[in-house]
């Protein structure tokens, strides 16, 4: 299902933490199709040179970064296979999430799945800047931050609900899927 998902999309994105955890390829495997492109939120370039994905033949992978980074480390990177986009911060200092969205449009990329991981999914969907959400729910436990907890001031809850929501089975997985219906977002998507 998720490699389904893969397909339907330009782009797949994944923040930093992804890449030196897991170090994946964010190819496409298990369905006919073309592999999306690979998008990392890199804010300082800490992506290694070694990382499986700047190995890829198919596409280069595009790393985001804040304006002003080490140009010397973009160089490397570059050299090992990737693409830089330089972007404008937040206030927190972390990536403006809107900005990296117009710069990707503004290189063609009109479909994108955000991957993962959690921070990354929590940024997307406590900006509001998520038109179909999936959640696959294993029957594993796992430690780390929430991903789904609302944003500090927005009360208890997430700050959506899902219309046009489907729950299906996959073996032992539950996955729910649906368009969210933002509260307390100016963003209409």
């Amino acid at each position: 299902m998720t490699h389904g998902l893969r397909a339907r999309h330009e782009a797949i994105l994944v923040g930093i933490g992804t890449v030196l955890a897991d170090d994946p390829s964010l190819t496409l495997r298990l369905v006919e199709g073309r592999s999306p492109r690979p998008i990392v939120l890199d804010s300082r370039l800490r992506t290694p040179p070694s990382a499986r994905l700047l190995a890829r033949r198919d596409c280069r992978p595009l790393l985001v970064c804040r304006e002003g980074g080490d140009a010397e480390r973009l160089r490397h990177l570059e050299a090992a296979g990737a693409d830089i986009l330089s972007v404008g911060g937040g206030a927190t200092g972390e990536l403006d999430l809107d900005a990296v969205l117009a710069a990707l449009a503004g290189k063609g990329i009109a479909s994108l799945m955000v991957e993962g991981g959690a921070r990354v999914l929590a940024s997307f969907l406590a900006s509001g800047l998520v038109d179909e959400i999936v959640v696959t729910i294993a029957p594993i436990l796992l430690g780390g931050p929430a991903p789904f907890s609302a944003p500090r001031d927005s009360g208890s809850g997430l700050p959506c609900e899902l219309s046009d929501s489907t729950i299906e089975t996959y073996g032992r997985d539950v996955v729910i899927a649906g368009r969210p219906i933002w509260r307390g977002h100016d963003k209409a998507l």
